[in-house]
């Protein structure tokens, strides 16, 4: 097939900065992007596969938390991305949720959130920066590992919010030092994978990329009706010998 098309999320009032540097992440895999914002058409069928991209705060409205006061909500954009979240698992279609996009994959599958999460981890290190500062573990014997490898990774933060409790049939796949969720991934297909951090900053990284590229796999297997997962691994073992 010609390259997969990832329908990508992003804000109205931001997401033309970064929307650019995913769609190139995008390219770079073998796919190509199309943008979808709240208030304009954002249909599944059109597309392969979806990245939920980052931005504001979900509302605890979606899973019965307590709203603090430091919170920028998107009403607009939650009920979109909860609809595409599940829209893409009804159509058997792959996902990658990225920093918001991550607790969005989690909240729209039952999963709850930490509002203040550095509150709660508070060993934790705290950073702000779209510069790779912060390190995380990677789990064993889970997809990211396949992906990008059990070497501890550095990362980049822009978030306030992280997983609290698990949505169904997900798996934690990441966590910082201070053991902080960092990235979750579904256990079966379709292929889902949310990370906290922004890969689409850290491009010129290898392992940053074969997360994109993982999506793209997973978005060209699945419109030639082959096994998501099964696609991911197989060309992780054709990059990796």
């Amino acid at each position: 097939m010609s390259r997969p098309l990832i329908g990508v999320t992003t804000s109205r009032r931001s997401g033309w900065r970064i929307f650019p540097l995913v769609a190139l992440n995008v390219w770079l895999a073998g796919g190509r992007a199309t943008r979808w914002v709240a208030g304009r058409d954002a249909d599944i069928d059109r597309v392969d596969g979806i990245i939920i991209g980052g931005g504001d705060d979900i509302s605890p409205d979606l899973y019965g938390g307590r709203l603090v006061t430091s919170a920028r909500l998107d009403p607009d954009r939650d009920a979109l991305e909860r609809r595409l979240v599940c829209a893409a698992f009804e159509h058997d279609k792959p996902v990658l949720g990225i920093c918001r996009g991550s607790q969005m994959l989690n909240v729209a599958l039952g999963g709850t959130l930490h509002q203040d999460a550095y509150g709660v981890y508070t060993a934790s290190k705290r950073v702000w920066t779209i510069l790779p500062r912060k390190t995380v573990k990677i789990c064993a014997e889970t997809r990211l590992a396949g992906v990008s490898g059990l070497k501890p990774m550095q990362i980049n933060a822009l978030h306030s919010q992280a997983v609290d409790t698990l949505g169904a049939g997900l798996q934690v796949a990441a966590r910082d030092l201070g053991g902080m969720v960092q990235a979750v991934e579904r256990i079966a297909d379709p292929f889902a994978l949310g990370v906290q951090w922004h890969p689409e900053h850290l491009f010129y990284a290898r392992r940053q990329r074969a997360i994109f590229r993982a999506l793209v796999t997973a978005a060209r297997a699945r419109h030639e009706h082959r096994g998501q997962i099964e696609d991911v691994r197989r060309e992780v073992e054709m990059v990796t010998e």
